[in-house]
């Protein structure tokens, strides 16, 4: 896909998707049970036939990863806020799949999830 428009200045394509694992690693062994976003990723190919090894990076779209000065990947505030956008275009026939999920364990997210839309 091409992003054709888009109403922000970047996207995270570094940062990857957390997992039980890297939320462990983070955030203590109690969050192993957590859900996370590659478990989610891995859940909605399964049903459509597909495993791991089918799945690629994704993009977090609105989301600040900022890379530090000793090169390890910050985790900020993201930059969504309600009438952003993201346009894409699908150069070939692609199937999408999305996660939404807030990581309740890191400081920069809110005590209250927003709810935009």
């Amino acid at each position: 896909m091409t992003i054709v428009g888009t109403s922000v200045e970047y996207h995270d394509t570094i940062g990857g998707a957390c997992s039980c694992e890297s939320n462990t690693l983070r955030y203590g062994h109690h969050t192993k049970s957590q859900h996370a976003c590659v478990e989610n990723f891995l859940e909605a190919n399964l049903i459509e036939g597909r495993g791991k090894r089918d799945m690629v990076s994704n993009i977090n779209f609105f989301m600040n990863v900022p890379v530090e000065d000793d090169g390890a990947l910050g985790i900020v505030d993201g930059i969504s806020a309600p009438g952003l956008t993201v346009d894409l275009r699908a150069d070939i026939d692609v199937i999408v799949v999305v996660s939404n999920c807030p990581q309740i364990n890191n400081p920069a997210t809110p005590s209250t999830p927003r709810r935009y839309g």
